[in-house]
């Protein structure tokens, strides 16, 4: 199977920790031998502090965009070295070359691609482009909330929901780089255009994404009790 995987900034690179990088490189590393794997990821708590100085000197959403995707890149260059002989030995700059890392049989894993589109849009459009059997979206939070949990009280998790539904929930996002949202609007519009399975879910520690990608694998009908974080289906 081909999973798509979206790894948050706040997620692997929150404190820059190498631990943190061998961690998840062993995890992925582990599943790539039975899978294929490409990995986005995302920029976190650095590229907003680069995008928000850049901001105050003076610098428009484009550059702002260019700014977080060069850090997006920094962190797929840490764990591609943590994976060392396993991964491609580079980020693909573009889906198009995505595909033709992928076909090295390696661990593909890059970053942002154009201004514009945040990390989770680059992993939607390449699911699509890349046919993934599905997506994963590890993030900071266990799922997606009706409103914002920390702070509404009233908060409700959704275990299954629909891309419409999960469109109505982020389309408030504010689209401007750096922004926070467990799937930002964009993904969100592409995950309903194509009907792409994903899980939205907490990717805190590696064995969860592993705990979840075996499940997918493993399971011939929707799993009983506890969901793992969010699943957008229309299935």
């Amino acid at each position: 199977m081909l999973f798509v995987i979206s790894i948050g900034g706040s997620v692997l690179a929150r404190d820059l920790n190498p631990e943190r990088f061998k961690k998840y490189a062993s995890m992925l590393e582990e599943l790539s031998q039975e899978h294929s794997i490409v990995v986005i990821t995302g920029g976190g708590v650095a590229a907003r502090q680069y995008i928000e100085t850049a901001r105050q000197i003076g610098a428009n959403e484009v550059t702002c965009d260019f700014i977080g995707i060069d850090v997006t890149r920094l962190n797929a260059q840490l764990l591609i070295a943590a994976l060392g002989k396993n991964a491609y030995p580079e980020p693909p700059l573009n889906y198009k070359d995505a595909e033709l890392a992928l076909a090295s049989g390696k661990i593909v894993v890059m970053g942002g691609v154009i201004p514009g589109q945040t990390t989770d849009m680059v992993s939607a459009v390449l699911a699509e482009y890349l046919r993934a059997d599905i997506m994963v979206i590890a993030t900071s939070v266990d799922g997606v909330y009706s409103s914002d949990p920390a702070t509404d009280e009233n908060a409700r998790k959704f275990d299954v929901m629909t891309p419409k539904e999960l469109l109505d929930v982020v389309i408030s996002t504010e689209m401007k780089a750096g922004s926070k949202s467990p799937v930002d609007p964009l993904a969100a519009k592409m995950i309903e255009r194509c009907n792409i399975d994903t899980i939205v879910m907490d990717g805190t520690q590696p064995e969860m994404i592993s705990n979840v990608v075996r499940q997918e694998c493993a399971k011939s009908k929707p799993v009983e009790g506890k969901k793992p974080g969010t699943r957008i289906t229309t299935k």
